[in-house]
């Protein structure tokens, strides 16, 4: 207790909470903008933690984390462009709510949530960090191939009205991501002797293609208004608490699956807000208005991948295990001010635990002001005509696109995947298994190979683990649920057309 005040004692010094809130509003500012994610934000703000004092520097840091895992909703939901890879799953939805004129709504529920996942994740670590941790590490390549496998169950939750649609984008999300130089052996791959495709396709250059260049080529040849009439009477709107308190359960569960997401290394908020999505979509009353506009579509993804941040955390302290890059970056800078985490870490240095449990309780409460505030603001965006509105995206979207690797070659990747979206949204073909295939297919190849590796090429390992074969039984039952149901709403369709002929 007595360590714990004087955390909270250092955490009320004004340059603390300052830290706190200038990283959040970058974080915000990185995670909204398309192609610059919070990963940049945080790889810019380490430098600047050198000369700081240690909680000042953690603080900075933890809020430019917390702060950019929020700020991706808000391109999403505006411009269905995902400013991270977390916020891919709340497009679906959310710019539905947008195109209706909900736009608001749609940015004030996200950021409630946000706050709600993240706090209760904090509470998780809190309270369970050792027994979670040891779980998490549990976790060998056989079981993280497992729990993939199982998120690309989900594609099956996401092919629209055909199945065999589906399947089709979802290899071609897997194909993107196979191009480039193989990840353990170094051999290149679909490059067709090209030296720019063997740095392959980056999946935040192709997110900004699939979902930024439909958008501007659309603007260009349609002459559409988002909202209509309503654009013009925009103005910030809160949800009701009766909302938000008849989504507590939802919220709940998407909490403890974004936090047990998190602790597992390698995984990430982008597996965490689909398997989130697929959940709600699931178990609603109402499955056939998600993708239309269903609040549901951006309660479970935000409140799952915000979650992520308090889980990534507990392998981060308890093991020194980084999740994913951003942690890894958030693991430099306390190695830099002489905090090395692992078991060592709550006897050695307690106070600057504490110091991190507040400065993510802080990081939350800026974000929330900072959201609510802007929210206002946000929503005047689209009150810009389209097509000017467009050509700001299209700057946004090639320097985004340039910025993640100062490569050319990644400007002409974004349109190249762009128009390819383009040509498969004219043909029904739906693009969300796409960004699924990409986001999982790289671990999910790695984790099967290494595992192979570690038998000795033999596939025992995968039938051996009790946790694997979950997941696999799992990843079963979605499919034949998903073939039962479109082969019994097929059957209804033609009883329906044989009753009126």
């Amino acid at each position: 207790m007595e360590l714990f005040l004087q955390a909270a004692t250092a955490a009320m010094d004004p340059l603390f909470i300052a830290s706190v809130g200038l990283g959040s509003l970058v974080g915000l500012i990185f995670g909204a903008i398309p192609g610059l994610t919070f990963t940049v934000a945080l790889a810019l703000a380490l430098p600047i933690t050198f000369g700081m004092a240690t909680l000042p520097a953690v603080g900075l840091l933890l809020g430019t984390y917390i702060g950019g895992m929020t700020g991706g909703s808000v391109s999403a939901i505006l411009l269905g462009i995902p400013g991270t890879p977390s916020a891919a799953a709340t497009v679906f939805d959310g710019y539905s709510m947008t195109k209706r004129g909900d736009a608001s709504i749609a940015l004030g529920t996200a950021v409630i949530v946000s706050v709600f996942g993240g706090i209760f994740s904090l509470i998780v670590m809190i309270v369970s960090v050792n027994l979670v941790s040891r779980l998490a590490i549990g976790f060998g390549p056989a079981e993280i191939f497992a729990l993939v496998l199982f998120g690309m169950s989900t594609i099956c939750g996401l092919c629209g009205d055909s199945m065999i649609k589906g399947l089709i984008s979802g290899v071609i999300g897997l194909m993107i991501m196979t191009v480039g130089l193989d990840q353990i052996d170094g051999i290149p791959r679909m490059t067709f002797g090209s030296i720019g495709l063997m740095q392959g396709v980056n999946l935040l250059v192709a997110m900004i293609g699939l979902f930024a260049v439909p958008f501007i080529i659309e603007a260009a040849t349609q002459k559409m208004d988002i909202g209509g009439k309503r654009v013009a009477k925009i103005r910030a709107r809160m949800p009701s608490p009766k909302l938000l308190f008849s989504r507590s359960w939802l919220m709940l569960r998407c909490s403890v699956l974004g936090t047990g997401i998190g602790a597992i290394p390698g995984t990430g908020g982008a597996i965490a807000s689909f398997l989130a999505y697929d959940h709600a979509r699931r178990f609603s009353k109402t499955p056939e208005s998600f993708g239309k506009g269903n609040i549901d579509g951006v309660i479970a993804p935000e409140t799952a991948n915000n979650a992520v941040t308090g889980g990534t955390l507990i392998p981060l302290l308890s093991l020194g295990i980084p999740g994913d890059p951003a942690t890894a970056i958030v693991l430099a800078g306390l190695l830099i001010h002489g905090i090395t985490p692992g078991p060592a870490l709550f006897m050695q240095n307690a106070e600057a635990v504490y110091g991190i449990y507040i400065a993510v309780v802080i990081a939350y409460v800026w974000v929330l002001a900072l959201q609510l505030i802007g929210i206002r603001f946000f929503v005047h965006v689209l009150k810009i005509p389209r097509e000017m509105l467009a050509v700001g995206v299209l700057v946004m979207c090639i320097i985004g696109a340039y910025s993640v690797r100062n490569s050319v070659f990644d400007v002409y990747a974004m349109g190249l995947v762009g128009f390819a979206a383009y040509v498969l949204i004219c043909m029904r073909i739906p693009v969300t298994p796409i960004i699924l295939g990409m986001v999982l297919g790289p671990t999910l190849e790695n984790e099967f190979r290494t595992a192979m590796m570690l038998s000795g090429g033999h596939a025992d390992i995968f039938l051996t683990s009790p946790i694997a074969l979950v997941f696999f039984a799992l990843a079963l039952l979605v499919v034949g649920l998903q073939i039962a149901s479109e082969l019994n709403l097929r059957r209804s369709q033609t009883e329906k057309v044989s009753v009126d002929a």
